[in-house]
């Protein structure tokens, strides 16, 4: 009797143990489920996960807004308009409201500010939009970085960057703001500690990708209108190259920093790189117009959004290979992983959001 108490036992805490062991999901082994959509008046050009409970969709000039969302419930926390008076940071001769067209975000290290891009600035003394094809030659206007500060959801600085500011990254030692400019051709560096740009870097034709090391000693830097990624280090500045091939877009590394992966837009492939070895890895076909794309914590499997074939593609990092194809939304423009819930995050550009689980 005494014997089969004591297997019994065993049995049930084997039961006990099991489901905390399953919780440990490789993200490769999962399938995308879509769980939510959330609709409004939004037209997000891309999402971004701040790591710790909020989501913000970056609403371009349709809406002129960003919209702020609580991780984890999916609530509107903050709609917060594109509107500025620039002459409350120091533009005098400015003397109206201003709106600008909200293209990408990226959160402080501090989680304490979201800065965002703006395609263009709205309001007298602005009269030349920019344009998806340009040049520094075009003479299109410059716009400007905002800050908003978390704390009250508030634009709370501003910086003057270069023609249609698309991607912008914080370096994780919380030095620098990096901003790539599409019509300007170049990568603005802005320094935390000074408020100000401290460096501007001739990238070539439509940069947009920008991704940083772990360390902050580099930050990876796409020209989409060429065929390599530009690799700049942080210390001196000095640059080398990545010939990853024709018209990269969007960049993620690995959590190792060990490997880079790349959209290329006009093939409708996402591309790999060794940075170990400094070597070409295996690419794979998505769709028509890869776009952006998110990579899981875990490294496992990155999440890439398919513009033209309106779908979201799961890849295995390893062999890169697409294990899942869905059809999402009509143009499908931006993606983010949230770390916290393991759900990717896409914006559909025509006015929706569509939340998966990875199960």
């Amino acid at each position: 009797m005494r014997r089969n108490c004591l297997a019994f036992l065993l049995l049930v805490s084997l039961f006990v143990v099991a489901p905390e062991a399953q919780s440990e999901v490789i993200s490769a082994n999962t399938k995308l489920t879509l769980i939510k959509t959330i609709t409004g008046a939004i037209s997000p050009k891309s999402v971004r996960s701040s790591g710790n409970g909020l989501v913000s969709a970056h609403n371009m000039m349709y809406n002129h807004s960003v919209t702020i969302y609580d991780a984890n419930t999916f609530v509107l926390l903050k709609t917060i308009p594109d509107s500025v008076e620039l002459s409350k940071f120091g533009y005098s001769k400015y003397s109206t409201m201003y709106k600008g067209a909200p293209v990408e975000g990226a959160y402080s290290p501090d989680k304490k500010y979201l800065y965002v891009t703006n395609y263009a600035m709205y309001g007298k003394g602005y009269s030349r939009e920019g344009h998806d094809t340009c040049s520094p030659a075009s003479g299109y206007d410059t716009s400007f970085l905002y800050r908003i500060n978390l704390s009250n959801y508030e634009i709370d600085n501003i910086y003057p960057v270069g023609s249609v500011p698309k991607v912008v990254e914080v370096t994780p030692d919380n030095k620098y703001v990096l901003v790539s400019n599409w019509c300007s051709y170049d990568l603005k560096v802005i320094s935390i500690a000074s408020q100000k740009v401290v460096k501007t870097l001739r990238i070539g034709r439509y940069p947009r990708g920008i991704a940083v090391s772990n360390d902050s000693k580099h930050a990876y830097v796409a020209e989409m209108g060429g065929n390599r990624i530009h690799v700049i280090n942080l210390d001196d500045f000095s640059v080398s190259y990545i010939p990853i091939g024709s018209n990269p877009r969007a960049i993620v590394l690995s959590a190792d920093n060990s490997m880079l992966y790349a959209t290329m837009n006009a093939s409708g492939r996402v591309a790999s790189w060794d940075l170990l070895t400094n070597k070409a890895g295996k690419s794979v076909k998505t769709g028509e117009a890869a776009r952006s794309l998110a990579i899981s914590s875990d490294g496992t499997a990155l999440f890439v959004v398919n513009f033209v074939s309106d779908t979201v593609s799961k890849v295995r990092t390893s062999d890169m290979t697409v294990l899942q194809t869905v059809k999402v939304c009509n143009e499908p423009i931006g993606i983010t992983y949230d770390s916290p819930t393991s759900r990717t995050w896409v914006a559909c550009y025509g006015g929706a959001i569509k939340i998966f689980d990875n199960r």
